[in-house]
């Protein structure tokens, strides 16, 4: 990809240069079209100077071949007008001492921007001024564009993220960046976290009405390769010149193009997206009314809607997320660590969240991989803020399930009230008196220089079977008089009679919270 350097320079902004000023500019016509860019500045008096021009330039002239012929000054406007010239500078003189009546009207009727300087000024002085400031300009333009390429070349080298380059991007762009798909999905952002919500805010209405047209520091660069556009990179409110916000973009965009390529999937992106906002979600660092707008930009519908957290524990992300388009249900899915994946479900008010929740559950069972999968879940949620909980949830509920011993009585869908007891101390297991408690409870065999580390895990497989010796020294591979004497030890160790009822119950919650904490 390519990039024209185009200079930074509009007539208005060479009009309000020092030396200009000096010569009392007056615009005569074409007011409207001074953010012309002005590409070069060029001497001429010849009468068909028009043939000489290649575009862009702004044509210093005094008139003097002109003077006393009307159609000579109407075709050399005319001719400026098709060469596509930025702007006509007329010096006010000998030739022409007040603005050509004709000149002006047909400037205006072309929109061709005519400027006269009332005070004497030596075109040398404009000519030297305007190109050294579009040199210096260009040459940092381009070294800009070398400095932004290398660094974001180094980053793709290093393996470093997407989040990484956008910052990268974002911070020489000093506005919000944002990537999407063809159908102005967000997939990623980077700038400051506040000027980003206000972007995404209303994003759909924004990103379309701002998709003909680059003004107002909106520039966009296409994504895609061999023949095949797939997203767009869009600097959001850039505050400096045109030419190099394009700049800027392009080369971003070269970047990532680049590294999507070398990252394979081709929805990776899109899964990063996911996966970055059920992170925030259920970690919490960021409140979820924050990440309302990114919620919204990335797809998912919001408005009016019933949200359903699950995690699947063993479930392929890129598996649920067919399953949720085979029946097509609205949803975010993302891997939160390994074997361990989050759904959000979004639903209408009136549609059965519990139903079409189970019905997810068990289309999942169906597929050929996915017989082992276990699917918790939370609550169905109307209020959006209520949807990390949720998701914190649902996650304990997978965490239960995965610590107990299978039970084939378990639901397609596992909520809390399924894991019981087991449930509830890993809901608390971060309360320091629950931690207290466990400690307490169990000191005698977690302690000390003479602690046997295989009595714990006898201690634990009596409890889960329901204080059955047979089964428990049946699962260890001892005979029963070894098991007993091993439940002695324990018993003075602990100081309790694991016979009764409540101190047996006592030591099970400590266990529990123990195994808990530990995971």
């Amino acid at each position: 990809m390519t990039t024209a350097l185009e200079p930074a320079l509009s007539v208005r902004q060479v009009l309000h240069l020092d030396r200009v000023l000096a010569g009392e500019p007056e615009v005569v016509a074409g007011a409207g079209q001074l953010d012309r860019p002005v590409r070069w500045v060029h001497v001429a008096e010849a009468a068909d100077v028009g043939v000489m021009l290649t575009g862009g330039e702004m044509v210093l002239t005094t008139g003097v071949l002109l003077a006393g012929d009307l159609d000579a000054q109407a075709e050399y406007i005319r001719s400026l007008h098709r060469a596509e010239a930025a702007a006509v500078v007329l010096g006010l003189g000998r030739a022409f001492p007040a603005p050509p009546d004709v000149m002006r009207r047909v400037a205006e009727r072309c929109g061709l921007p005519m400027v006269v300087l009332h005070r004497p000024f030596p075109f040398a002085e404009l000519t030297e001024e305007v190109q050294s400031r579009l040199v210096r300009q260009k040459f940092a333009a381009v070294s800009l564009s070398e400095s932004v390429r290398t660094a974001l070349t180094g980053l793709i080298t290093a393996g470093a993220p997407l989040q990484r380059l956008l910052d990268e991007i974002a911070g020489h762009a000093a506005c919000p960046v944002v990537v999407t798909n063809l159908a102005h999905r967000v997939l990623a952002t980077a700038g400051e976290r506040s000027a980003v919500d206000d972007v995404l805010r209303d994003w759909e209405r924004i990103a379309r009405q701002a998709g003909g047209s680059e003004g107002d520091g909106w520039i966009r660069a296409e994504l895609g390769g061999r023949g095949e556009r797939w997203g767009r990179i869009v600097l959001c409110g850039y505050r400096g010149d045109g030419a190099t916000g394009r700049l800027l973009a392009d080369r971003a965009a070269e970047a990532l193009v680049l590294h999507r390529m070398l990252g394979g999937a081709a929805h990776s992106w899109e899964e990063q997206s996911a996966e970055s906002l059920l992170t925030d979600l259920v970690s919490g660092v960021v409140p979820a009314r924050q990440l309302l707008p990114r919620a919204r930009a990335a797809g998912l519908p919001v408005n009016r809607r019933t949200f359903v957290p699950l995690v699947v524990r063993d479930g392929d992300a890129a598996q649920l997320g067919r399953v949720l388009r085979l029946l097509g249900l609205s949803g975010l899915v993302a891997e939160l660590s390994d074997g361990i994946t989050a759904v959000l479900l979004s639903l209408a008010r009136d549609q059965d969240a519990e139903a079409l929740t189970t019905h997810f559950a068990t289309r999942l069972r169906t597929e050929s991989d996915a017989r082992r999968t276990v699917v918790a879940a939370a609550g169905p949620q109307t209020v959006w803020d209520d949807v990390a909980a949720g998701l914190r949830e649902a996650r304990h509920v997978a965490d239960a399930v995965a610590e107990h011993p299978a039970e084939p009585d378990l639901p397609v869908v596992v909520r809390l009230r399924d894991v019981h007891l087991r449930g509830l101390v890993r809901l608390l297991r971060d309360d320091p008196h629950v931690q207290s408690f466990a400690e307490r409870e169990l000191d005698g065999l977690l302690c000390g220089t003479d602690a046997e580390p295989e009595l714990l895990p006898v201690l634990r497989t009596y409890l889960a079977t329901g204080r059955n010796k047979s089964r428990t020294a049946q699962l260890h591979h001892v005979s029963r008089p070894a098991l007993y004497r091993r439940l002695e030890v324990i018993e003075a160790r602990l100081g309790v009679d694991l016979d009764d009822f409540e101190q047996a119950a006592s030591v099970h919650i400590a266990l529990l919270a123990h195994d808990a904490q530990q995971r």
